[in-house]
């Protein structure tokens, strides 16, 4: 018999190759003889880079690069198993995650950092790119990621301006005498696992920026500030991102990337999975097992366990998805899609357990879920 285990990370808990690996051993345990097929996923937000780096033996490759304010830090992007193919996560060089609460400021934070990693890759010789964006601590339109690649903000008077959103408001001109020309060498796939636009109630600033520290008048300001700067983008290029879908990821990072990289922008977990060869994979399985920290409605909007889910589906494989937690209320909009709905949560385990003893409490669960499947197919 031959297993998949492709699970996203169990967020605060478990990477997606450490969750793959709980399953796994739970699984031989049970059985030495079931063959056991490791393939960790994501979908397009943080932690997408390792899952890929990890299901295609590839590597990664650090570098001193700025943080959201500046600061210098260790970053890293991804060498995927072909060799040829560079992974870049916003949040690796511009996350939330690399700002203590108190520090998070989307007027003055920037994706300054990002750009150094793409520059960084394009010095390596890469000219194939999966871009992840998710986690990000900014909402600079990718201002600083197209600053950090030789394009210039102008205010009015001819003067730089000064990183993050907040300045935003002051961009007369955009020179882009000096941008990379190895950008236009080079592909972009984007895995995106949001559809906001940038503007307006569903955009970068209104949805995403009170997540990273904004009051409700910075969230205003900063709104403005991305229609001032979508409108320079408009003159310059003829593209309006203003409501384009995709274009409010990443605090607004998503509009840079389809206006100046002629980006493809695809689901992320579609990325994800197709680079990873995951339809080929599944064709000799049995069994498709995924999962991921909590399962609600929110897992029917491209995430990773979905995603496999409508692959498998597809296939004619059978997906059973055990998770951290599944929300009671959402049992019945999740059960079309998964053979089996299993939560390790429950009268057993309290959450604080299933967190603080995360791997453990995995594959107990999946050694009895597994255990119960094969017995109930032995018995049909």
């Amino acid at each position: 018999m031959k297993i998949i285990a492709a699970p996203d990370s169990f967020k605060g808990s478990l990477s997606a190759m450490k969750a793959a690996q709980a399953m796994a051993e739970g699984i031989q345990q049970l059985d030495r003889e079931v063959e056991m097929v490791l393939l960790p996923a994501a979908d397009g937000g943080e932690g997408t880079m390792i899952a890929m780096v990890e299901a295609t033996g590839g590597e990664l490759v650090p570098h001193e690069v700025e943080d959201p304010l500046g600061r210098k830090v260790i970053a890293s992007y991804g060498i995927l198993g072909d060799g040829k193919t560079c992974v870049i996560e916003i949040a690796e060089a511009s996350g939330l995650t690399l700002l203590k609460e108190h520090e998070q400021d989307p007027l003055s934070a920037s994706s300054f950092g990002t750009g150094e990693l793409i520059s960084r890759a394009l010095d390596a010789g890469f000219r194939t790119f999966i871009i992840g964006l998710g986690g990000s601590a900014t909402n600079d339109g990718g201002a600083g990621m197209l600053e950090a690649l030789g394009m210039n903000f102008l205010d009015q008077a001819g003067q730089r301006l000064p990183r993050g959103g907040g300045a935003l408001g002051r961009l007369a001109e955009l020179d882009v005498s000096g941008f990379d020309h190895r950008i236009s060498e080079s592909t972009f796939l984007i895995a995106c696992d949001v559809e906001n636009t940038l503007l307006g109630e569903q955009g970068a600033s209104a949805v995403f920026g009170p997540q990273k520290g904004a009051s409700l008048e910075m969230v205003q300001q900063l709104d403005v500030n991305l229609k001032n700067f979508a409108d320079v983008v408009e003159r310059l290029t003829g593209i309006a991102l203003h409501h384009k879908n995709g274009a409010g990821a990443a605090g607004g990072a998503g509009g840079a990337m389809q206006a100046f990289f002629a980006g493809d922008m695809q689901r992320g977990v579609d990325v994800v999975l197709e680079a990873i060869a995951f339809r080929y994979q599944i064709d000799t399985v049995d069994l498709i097992i995924t999962g991921e920290g909590k399962s609600d409605h929110q897992t029917l909007s491209g995430k990773t366990p979905f995603g496999i889910a409508e692959v498998g589906k597809e296939a004619g494989k059978p997906v059973i998805l055990i998770s951290g937690m599944v929300e009671p209320a959402s049992l019945n909009l999740l059960v079309p899609y998964f053979t089996e709905i299993h939560s390790i949560v429950g009268e057993q385990v309290s959450k604080d357990r299933a967190i603080a003893d995360a791997y453990n409490q995995l594959k107990i669960k999946t050694q009895t879920v597994v255990k119960a499947y094969l017995e109930k197919q032995k018995g049909c």
